[in-house]
């Protein structure tokens, strides 16, 4: 069981120069050190009240409105948990991993254990903490139901030389990702900014006022009114693939959020099947893959038998 902060409960009056002020922008400048983020999350999950009923992040206050905020006890640290690992390769610097879908990558509110980073921490436990204690050796994520390959950094050293790499885009990221529709031209670039939805904030979109967002990909096949097709995002936004496939009318299968759900599959067909960056440890260029699961080899030998999924 992991060690635990206890909760706090602050109660604010609603005190600001700026009328009619979001809850979440408000609550960011009371509470700076949360992110916004953050402070969205626990409005969403009821640990925010405002005169004593659940509230929205973008609910107007006004001066005779009354908040309870509720910090929910998180742990101190993560703490070692003898979850099973495949490992692809190790030296004194770095691990890199094959994830398996439903494992998230690191604690946070909700899932504050039983995840990637407490499974490191029981075959490494001298992990990098950096500055954010809760995702030692983390310099890049997977969403919890994307399978496929991570590189861990083991010390300080390896740390900030793989995240110089994912700042300068000079990581080689491949994806195999299944989408409903025949995806034409075979290949391309899809170039669009990506936000929060202003609708759902939630989820993301593609906005005006977004990050610069590119994917580049390759059809590998076409199965019935479904092509699988490799997928290399040149940017790192959340949700960058899902939400650009969706916008150009293939979405991906098994993705209940941005494309569609599947009778054959219970998580999205994504699967992080490449990684090359330089050693940390030689500083040479090393690529590494990862085959596809069963449950996503599965899924295409059904549409190869029957066109539909």
């Amino acid at each position: 069981m992991n060690a635990t902060t206890d909760p706090k409960i602050k109660t604010l009056q609603f005190n600001s120069p700026v009328p009619d002020i979001r809850l979440d922008k408000y609550l960011t400048q009371v509470l700076p050190q949360f992110s916004r983020a953050y402070l969205q999350k626990l409005i969403v999950q009821g640990y925010i009240l405002v005169n004593g009923q659940r509230a929205k992040a973008n609910q107007r206050l006004n001066k005779v409105d009354m908040i309870k905020v509720e910090l929910p006890s998180l742990p101190v640290h993560p703490l070692a948990e003898p979850i099973p690992l495949t490992i692809i390769y190790e030296d004194e610097g770095i691990l890199v991993i094959d994830k398996p879908a439903g494992l998230t990558v690191h604690p946070a509110p909700g899932h504050p254990s039983h995840t990637l980073v407490n499974a490191v921490l029981a075959h490494c436990p001298g992990l990098a903490v950096s500055n954010e204690l809760m995702r030692p050796g983390i310099v890049h994520r997977l969403d919890k139901d994307t399978s496929g390959l991570i590189v861990i950094a083991k010390n300080d050293f390896a740390r900030e030389y793989l995240a110089a790499q994912f700042k300068s885009r000079t990581v080689t990221k491949g994806y195999l990702v299944l989408v409903k529709g025949r995806l034409s031209p075979e290949q391309g670039i899809i170039e669009a900014p990506i936000g929060r939805d202003p609708h759902n904030r939630r989820r993301m979109a593609i906005v005006e006022a977004g990050k610069e967002a590119s994917t580049q990909y390759q059809v590998r096949k076409y199965l019935g009114n479904y092509t699988l097709v490799e997928v290399t995002p040149l940017t790192g936004r959340t949700h960058q693939i899902r939400v650009h496939l969706s916008a150009i009318g293939c979405p991906v299968v098994g993705d209940p959020v941005y494309g569609i759900k599947s009778a054959h599959l219970n998580r999205q067909f994504i699967h992080a099947y490449r990684l090359g960056f330089r050693l940390p440890s030689t500083k040479q260029y090393q690529e590494f893959t990862s085959p596809l699961p069963m449950d996503l080899e599965r899924a295409l030998e059904y549409l190869a038998r029957n066109a539909t999924v």
